[in-house]
């Protein structure tokens, strides 16, 4: 479904100007995202299944007494202060749509923390936000109107789009570097939907054309910014994909990775839409997040590009008795000049943190280095 590289990049300098334009507008009215120290570290949040707080039971844990969503609460707060993330990202499945007697609240208790917290966040959509009283694109409307979020609903410069929740995040260099006035970093959040609304195809949502278009144009516009002047790069910005519902590549992978596959097949889509080729020929992306799957924390490398589970971080999702609820950390950090300065993004690692007494990180990986 993907251009073809020659194609990708041709486009005009005209639709290159008018993206960018729109694009800088609306990145205007978020707060900026930059790296302090030479670190930007995010904390990934994967199926919290949050519905009405304590009244509300956990699933497949060992003691159920006193066990509540107010477990997934304490879970974020203590990675919180564990990590000191720059930015906590939520994929998806962030309430439980069906025991959600109201979708608006438990929306607000579910990005508490992250709120009370003072830190940026972001969030995508799964497969059940939207079944309680609020539809997917109210869940959306909602959720980027909290306070500190950076989500959006939908990109200003995609006409029509597919979906609620696609949309560019911009990581801008070190102050004082000479990098400072550019995007250094780029996170995309994509909706990768939630069942199909084609009658004769079952299974789960898929990424589509529209949004794939939509993230060419946005990726071209990064690269030539960042490999333009002043001060022009050699090679583009890093980016990291964010979304809910496993790619089909994912299966591809066999038993190259690190982390535990404690489910049968991928519950990715049945569909192909060919998202994942369509990053290769973007070149950008080093590395994708999803959830979905709770028994899967695993992250391997496929023809250049890791693909990255989370794990089950909710207390009312679906787990495993006696495996702890999870989440993953990734820790981007710059290089360190001649004259003593930051510059460009120089590694891209990741671990995940256990849910247990002693707040465990396991399974360390490098995803990219600058070098």
């Amino acid at each position: 479904m993907g251009l073809s590289k020659k194609s990708y990049l041709s486009f005009s300098l005209v639709l290159f100007s008018t993206i960018f334009v729109l694009e800088s507008l609306s990145a205007a009215t978020s707060p900026p995202l930059k790296f302090k120290n030479g670190e930007f570290k995010i904390l990934q949040v994967a199926d919290m299944h949050y519905a009405d707080g304590i009244t509300t039971p956990c699933e497949d844990v060992l003691e159920m007494k006193g066990c509540s969503d107010l477990n997934t609460t304490a879970f974020i707060n203590r990675m919180i202060k564990a990590e000191k993330p720059d930015l906590i990202v939520f994929t998806g499945d962030n309430i439980f749509g069906q025991d959600a007697t109201d979708a608006a609240k438990s929306l607000d208790a579910a990005f508490a923390p992250a709120i009370a917290a003072g830190i940026p966040w972001a969030a995508v959509l799964g497969n059940h936000d939207m079944e309680s009283t609020l539809t997917r694109e109210g869940v959306m409307k909602h959720i980027a109107g909290m306070q500190l979020t950076l989500s959006q609903l939908n990109p200003a410069s995609a006409d029509v789009i597919d979906g609620f929740g696609n949309y560019n995040l911009e990581v801008g260099g070190a102050e004082g570097s000479s990098l400072q006035n550019k995007t250094v970093l780029n996170l995309y959040f994509l909706d990768s939907g939630d069942y199909s609304t084609v009658p004769s195809i079952d299974g789960y949502g898929w990424i589509k054309p529209s949004q794939q278009f939509w993230y060419q144009k946005t990726s071209l516009m990064q690269q030539k910014a960042y490999m333009s002047k002043p001060k022009p790069q050699k090679a583009p910005a890093p980016g990291l994909a964010y979304f809910h519902i496993p790619l089909p590549e994912y299966e591809n992978l066999g038993s190259n990775f690190t982390g535990v596959k404690g489910e049968g097949l991928i519950s990715s889509p049945s569909v192909n839409s060919g998202f994942f080729t369509t990053l290769q020929d973007a070149g950008d992306v080093k590395a994708v997040f999803t959830g979905h799957d709770h028994l899967n924390d695993f992250c391997g490398e496929l023809t250049g590009i890791h693909l990255c589970y989370a794990g089950g971080f909710g207390y009312h999702a679906y787990g495993l008795k006696g495996w702890s609820r999870r989440s993953r950390v990734v820790s981007v950090t710059l290089e360190k000049t001649k004259s003593g300065k930051w510059g460009a993004v120089n590694s891209i690692r990741t671990w995940k943190r256990l849910d247990d007494e002693n707040l465990t990180t396991i399974d360390p990986q490098v995803l990219f280095t600058g070098n």
